[in-house]
């Protein structure tokens, strides 16, 4: 009879544990869900932002959609966001090394994520305007060169003259 009860006690402290584990894996799981949904929302934010020129609001809102996310949707699409906010060409503070960063950790972080050959796409478009842009300066580099060597020449051409005059 002794044995009957604590074999019942048993099960009962056994379901009581299931229960709680439930309960505490329930309670992870809509956390998770929550953040989705907040990070979601910052999304959403941060485009509106974006659409009425606050660059700085909207990458604020997609920092924290990146951080709710916990390398999960939409935590891509933030990081896309962020790297073509610092290429935009109305962005006061645009800087196309942070950009390519940005688009290189989405293609690291969320492989299978669908904003990937886009974010390809613009890396290789970054790329080539950054060789350009440094292949623009050593021609300016090159063109403030030779201006002086005109002016060096044209000096010298000046002398020359004075010098016929003088004779």
């Amino acid at each position: 009879m002794g044995r009957k009860r604590i074999k019942t006690w048993k099960y009962f402290h056994l379901c009581i544990t299931g229960l709680i584990l439930l309960s505490f894996l329930g309670c992870a799981t809509l956390k998770e869900i929550e953040n989705g949904r907040e990070a979601r929302e910052s999304i959403i934010r941060s485009q509106k932002l974006l659409v009425q020129g606050d660059y700085e609001g909207s990458l604020k809102e997609n920092r924290k959609a990146l951080s709710l996310s916990n390398n999960n949707p939409p935590g891509d699409e933030a990081l896309f966001n962020m790297g073509l906010i610092h290429a935009h060409s109305e962005y006061p503070k645009k800087d196309y090394k942070n950009s390519l960063n940005f688009l290189r950790r989405l293609i690291k972080d969320y492989p299978q994520s669908p904003l990937v050959e886009q974010a390809k796409i613009w890396i290789g478009i970054l790329q080539e305007n950054e060789k350009l842009s440094k292949g623009n300066e050593e021609l300016n580099k090159t063109i403030r060169e030779l201006n002086k060597a005109i002016q060096k020449s044209q000096q010298v051409d000046i002398e020359i003259e004075e010098k016929k005059k003088g004779l």
